[in-house]
């Protein structure tokens, strides 16, 4: 399997580089996210408001992750960053310190390796 259609191919130096900027979104988007998903999960799933925070945090996530999309990165799930090493991806998940692991394209968040 090979790399998503359109995405940048990075260096182990430059997606380290742009890790800040991935950082700065992730931590914004995770302050944003963290007091709604309290309330959702504080609310019965029946509640009126229940849909309305439903889509507030879809909203969020959606952002974050066409946020780190328009940088040339993939957004896996929630928080974790994939970038395209041309035979596999750096990986990163918040709120690790840097890129510091690897996996292949079809080995996933579960194959990942650290750098050595």
């Amino acid at each position: 399997m090979s790399s998503t259609p359109g995405a940048r191919v990075f260096t182990l130096d430059a997606a380290r580089a742009m890790l800040p900027q991935i950082q700065e979104l992730t931590a914004a988007a995770a302050r944003e996210l963290d007091p709604l998903m309290q309330q959702l999960e504080a609310v019965d799933e029946n509640a009126p408001e229940h849909p309305r925070l439903h889509d507030s945090i879809t909203s969020i996530v959606t952002a974050w992750a066409e946020a780190v999309q328009e940088l040339g990165a993939e957004a896996k799930g929630l928080w974790l960053v994939d970038f395209d090493a041309g035979n596999g991806y750096y990986c990163w998940k918040h709120p690790e310190p840097t890129v510091s692991h690897y996996h292949g394209y079809d080995d996933g968040f579960a194959g990942r390796m650290k750098i050595v």
